[in-house]
């Protein structure tokens, strides 16, 4: 028994401290890191993240701005005859980027798998031809 109570005395300083400092935090609340899968809102009946909530405002976004473009800037609508052989406006090809951006994202999903930043380089891509040629 004699021996045990000197183990504490043989431990070198710095890792008895070392040890002690690990439970100072024991009864501390633990702090929340940002997480783009964590919910925003924990009791809402629908699980907010912040990724889906950039998605959404995004979008909503992007109709907005087309719809004041058509609306004030450009009354006609910029219709053109594109490669697809469609004549469009500026919400066809919104639609036609959108829709496109969709199939990218599910076929590498499918085929690949995670990380997905190889698809959203893709569909920005696509939007940038869509609204250049279609």
């Amino acid at each position: 028994m004699r021996k045990l109570l000197l183990i504490p005395f043989l431990i070198p300083g710095s890792a008895l401290a070392q040890a002690q400092a690990g439970w100072g935090s024991v009864g501390q609340p633990e702090e929340k890191e940002f997480s783009w899968t964590a919910p925003l809102w924990p009791d809402f009946w629908m699980a907010w993240t912040p990724a889906t909530l950039a998605v959404f405002v995004g979008i909503f976004s992007a109709i907005a701005l087309i719809g004041l473009l058509e609306g004030f800037k450009f009354r006609d609508g910029i219709e053109r005859r594109g490669v697809l052989g469609l004549t469009t406006t500026l919400g066809d090809r919104l639609f036609i980027t959108l829709l496109g951006a969709a199939y990218i994202f599910l076929a590498w999903l499918g085929l690949v798998g995670q990380p997905v930043w190889t698809p959203l380089f893709l569909s920005v891509g696509w939007g940038v031809f869509v609204f250049w040629k279609v």
